[in-house]
């Protein structure tokens, strides 16, 4: 009988950790607090040690930004998270030159084709509009759509094709 509670107390143990490690690790879907870290370097001027140090402070690249949209939808409206990207990606922009932002529209599979290539568009256009409206060049913008070719989750279940409804914002 001890046995039989042993192996079931290690059986439910793997379980539980091979499915932690496979829905966090492998698939990326647990949420992990965001922290940023800001790097402070000291620059002496003319290597001459005895100076104050000016301290420069570099900005880190914010990581992408997922917007996700209900079923044949394409408005956005902005939310907390999306203005705190907008305020960490437009500092980067301004002071990196050669970053541009890059929005991609993606959509699930329900409908043709060329509709949903075109609703990806509409997609990354109303993030684009967002940002443009906020400060950023429209040169500093592209834009793209994928449709329903690039699928962040399976597309036979409400939950799988609910993921597959966004737009990603990265800076390059």
């Amino acid at each position: 009988m001890k046995i039989l509670i042993m192996g079931f107390i290690v059986f439910v143990g793997w379980s539980v950790l091979s499915t932690h490690f496979y829905v966090c690790k492998i698939k990326g879907l647990c949420v992990q607090p965001q922290t940023q870290i800001t790097i402070v370097e000291s620059v002496f001027p003319n290597n001459n040690l005895g100076a104050v140090p000016e301290v420069e402070e570099k900005i880190i690249i914010p990581k992408e930004l997922v917007i996700y949209f209900g079923f044949d939808k394409s408005d956005f409206i902005a939310g907390e998270e999306s203005r705190i990207y907008f305020d960490k990606s437009f500092a980067y922009i301004q002071k990196h030159t050669q970053a541009t932002l890059t929005i991609t529209g993606h959509t699930d599979e329900v409908g043709t084709i060329a509709y949903n290539q075109a609703l990806g568009l509409r997609r990354a256009q109303a993030l684009q509009i967002y940002f443009e409206t906020m400060g950023v060049p429209a040169s500093r913008i592209e834009i793209d759509s994928k449709g329903m070719k690039e699928p962040a989750a399976d597309n036979d279940s409400d939950k799988g094709r609910a993921k597959n409804r966004r737009t990603v914002i990265t800076i390059k």
